[in-house]
């Protein structure tokens, strides 16, 4: 099943994988509480993490959520389209786009649903590529890191017009949010 949802907002906190993590999450609740989002995007594995960590941390932003491989909540939809800030947004966890092969599934879906950006995890990899116009955006992962960067999650700012700033945020213990410097 695929949902729609049409957001007035333009700030997006985005996070994947936190597989029972559940400390890094909150860490990472606990910091978003101190800022403004319009939504916050979960891509899948973890689901039943969100629950504990909003209440224990008092964050109850509007989420939009897609389940991932590990995850077994079935009235989640494994994929979303969501507009923020006149972009349109392709969420999905990844595990069924063959996604160490390559992109080109993940691609072809998100271009099926016109979407401009496609938003993913599964591979635990923070990344940001643009391929022929279509931006790809992995947060990394919060609770199993396979990067040398560690845990991470990004925040999207969707002005109206323009095009998406991106920004990538690193976990360090014990629960310190630092943002990642761009090369």
């Amino acid at each position: 099943m695929l949902l729609c949802h049409y957001m007035n907002g333009q700030k997006l906190l985005v996070l994947s994988d936190t597989h029972g993590n559940s400390p890094f999450l909150e860490a990472v609740l606990r910091w978003a509480c101190g800022d403004t989002f319009d939504a916050a995007i979960f891509l899948g594995d973890g689901i039943e993490d969100l629950r504990r960590a909003a209440a224990l941390t008092g964050f109850f932003g509007e989420w939009k959520i897609v389940r991932g491989n590990n995850d077994y909540a079935i009235s989640v939809p494994e994929a979303a389209v969501i507009e923020c800030g006149g972009h349109r947004f392709f969420l999905c966890h990844g595990h069924r786009y063959a996604l160490y092969n390559g992109n080109d599934r993940l691609i072809a879906a998100a271009r099926k649903m016109e979407a401009d950006t496609a938003l993913f995890g599964h591979i635990h990899v923070p990344s940001l590529e643009n391929e022929d116009g279509l931006v790809l955006i992995n947060p990394g992962s919060i609770g199993r890191p396979r990067s040398t960067i560690g845990s991470t999650f990004a925040v999207i700012d969707c002005p109206p017009g323009k095009p998406l700033n991106v920004r990538f945020w690193k976990i360090d213990p014990p629960g310190t949010i630092v943002e990642l410097t761009r090369r």
